[in-house]
């Protein structure tokens, strides 16, 4: 699988990435065995890149991929982790987090974006994964945090990467017009930006994309899906458009886009996970994947060629804004 690197870093990632929120119970129990097959099937695949975070499942995320990692060479893979949510004692647990995973809640999650917060933070992923060290490192969801995202947290990180303890540090959130913000005025290096530069939302070219390609700094795309209205061939009422259930104007755009990929040999969800590759600044897509099945779908799906005149058609048809790159 082809390689990217992270402008002006050492880190390379691979252009399809693992993403390990749902390994984390993220809305449903995930089977350990499903989560380590789904680990085995990508790295089988020549995925190298794994993102997790404190947040997804109260650490559950980050204790499976550390894990199914340990007995791996460590110079060939990258693991990504985010800080921002400190994990600390629930002093009145109710027996499962109220956030979105299916786990107890012993612990709950503190906003700390202070200097002494990224510290303990990353010395918890730490321990949690059993790595050695973490190669990128992103501020999460700082959207009511900038002042202390940007001036402690990304200083912090900065000394660390200075230090060589981390490759590569940035931000990442669902909205786009801060993530452009850590590219222009903080050292940051790369940004994950989520569902904003999809089929059926381009706002991305409007702040952070542009921003990239300004200050020479990378963006990976997370959310192609759009919470799944992209992620069949055939999209239906009923599916999800960015965690609600899709209006139905939306849902017609995106069955007119799958009716284009069809009449071009490709499919929808396929089309999806292209189409971020349009902007050069976009150097991977990260997918959650729960199992080995889905691991080998998204694959697949990634192996596939949309042609050029795809995004041609779209264009011409209103479908996907004009402005967006060959």
């Amino acid at each position: 699988m082809r390689h990217r690197k992270i402008t002006n870093t050492a880190v390379e990632v691979t252009e399809l990435g693992f993403g390990a929120s749902v390994i984390g119970n993220l809305y449903r129990v995930t089977p350990a065995q499903d989560a380590t097959d789904a680990i085995d099937t990508a790295w089988d695949n020549g995925v190298r890149y794994f993102d997790t975070a404190p947040h997804y499942g109260l650490g559950l995320s980050e204790r499976r991929l550390g894990a199914a990692l340990r007995d791996r060479p460590r110079e060939q893979y990258v693991v990504s982790s985010k800080v921002g949510r400190l994990l600390v004692p629930n002093e009145q647990p109710r027996g499962v987090d109220s956030e979105g995973f299916v786990v107890r809640d012993d612990l709950r999650r503190q906003w700390d974006f202070s200097r002494d917060g990224v510290l303990r933070s990353i010395d918890a992923t730490l321990e949690r994964t059993g790595l050695d060290r973490l190669d990128v490192v992103y501020v999460h969801d700082p959207d009511d945090h900038w002042r202390q995202a940007a001036e402690e947290a990304l200083p912090a990180l900065a000394d660390l990467r200075g230090q060589g303890v981390i490759g590569a540090i940035g931000a990442g959130m669902n909205q786009s017009a801060m993530l452009a913000r850590f590219l222009r005025e903080t050292a940051a290096d790369v940004v994950m930006l989520a569902g904003r530069y999809t089929l059926l939302d381009q706002s991305a070219l409007d702040d952070v994309l542009p921003a990239a390609r300004e200050h020479g700094k990378s963006v990976v795309a997370v959310g192609v899906f759009n919470s799944g209205l992209l992620s069949r061939d055939r999209p239906t009422p009923g599916m999800k458009y960015d965690y609600a259930d899709a209006p139905p104007d939306l849902v017609a755009r995106a069955l007119a886009i799958a009716e284009v990929c069809e009449r071009h040999g490709t499919t929808l969800p396929a089309a999806a996970m292209a189409f971020p590759f349009s902007h050069p600044s976009v150097i991977n897509v990260t997918l959650g994947m729960r199992n080995g099945e889905q691991v080998g779908r998204n694959v697949e799906l990634h192996r596939r060629q949309a042609p050029e005149d795809l995004w041609k058609e779209l264009r011409a048809q209103g479908l996907i804004r004009p402005d967006v790159p060959s």
